[in-house]
């Protein structure tokens, strides 16, 4: 792994994951209205904290374990505080409110890269 990769790979992940995120609420969004449409969200520090590549690196394979209970793509299924009767877990509400969370996280995250980029180019200019 390179120095660009080191620079950028939790970030990239994060970035990514936070992308889905997006796509599962836009989704869960769309489908409001859907009998029998289940809520799906992502679980954020699961999926960051199983990934092959972290931050976090280790001198041998056998010092950290993954558990056997989490799953990779980390997508589970959201409980309802209110049961509708046509079986549909979408609380239009609790979307748009996470929906307005997880878009100031995207926009969070790509502020990082872009100041890591931006650091990058000044250590290659010699600034």
């Amino acid at each position: 792994m390179n120095m660009i990769d080191n620079a950028f790979s939790v970030h990239e992940k994060a970035l990514g994951v936070r992308s889905q995120r997006m796509e599962l609420l836009s989704r869960n969004i769309a489908n409001a209205d859907t009998p029998n449409f289940k809520a799906q969200d992502i679980d954020f520090k699961e999926v960051l904290k199983n990934t092959q590549d972290s931050a976090l690196q280790t001198t041998h394979s056998n010092h950290l374990t993954q558990g056997a209970d989490s799953t990779a793509n980390g997508v589970k299924y959201r409980v309802p505080f209110n049961v509708a009767f046509d079986g549909n877990t979408v609380e239009l509400p609790v979307e748009q409110a996470k929906f307005g969370q997880y878009a100031a996280e995207y926009q969070t995250t790509l502020s990082i890269l872009e100041n890591r980029i931006s650091g990058i180019r000044k250590a290659l200019r010699g600034d």
